[in-house]
């Protein structure tokens, strides 16, 4: 059985909540997942993985958080290609670029070969109660789908 991977940057603990509701789709749907801070490994080991899910913050308006960046750096130096990937994110409405760290990520790992997932989960800061499910939703979908989740 492939192995998944769920690894985040949070601040707040917002991004940290969603990372986790969508490792319990990942675990409910009978998958193995590691979920690990994007601050504890080097991108690299994503190779080491059937697939990844990457979940990152917006600071003001559209920017990476600063302890992204170095992860987001090295993904530079990785040949992604045949890799299944999706972002998802925490963000604030208020501003012009909403979650605008998920398309940035989402465009990096494209650029690098991966098969990223048009569906991008984005949440306005943490999630409602009526959202949690869509958190779960996400990671099942992720896991079982083929190499697109529609």
């Amino acid at each position: 059985m492939a192995k998944w991977l769920v690894a985040y940057a949070s601040m707040t603990g917002n991004t940290e909540e969603i990372a986790e509701l969508i490792v319990e789709g990942i675990t409910a749907s009978g998958h193995e997942v590691d979920l690990k801070s994007v601050t504890d490994f080097n991108a690299a080991e994503v190779l080491n993985y059937e697939g990844f899910m990457i979940g990152v913050y917006t600071w003001g308006d559209g920017e990476l958080p600063d302890e992204f960046l170095d992860f987001y750096e090295e993904l530079d130096e990785l040949d992604l290609h045949g890799k299944r990937a999706a972002v998802f994110g925490s963000g604030d409405t208020s501003y012009e670029q909403f979650c605008g760290a998920v398309d940035l990520t989402a465009e990096k790992l494209k650029e690098r070969g991966a098969e990223v997932s048009p569906e991008m989960l984005k949440i306005e800061y943490s999630p409602l109660e009526q959202e949690k499910e869509s958190c779960r939703d996400f990671g099942r979908r992720f896991v079982t789908a083929g190499a697109e989740i529609s």
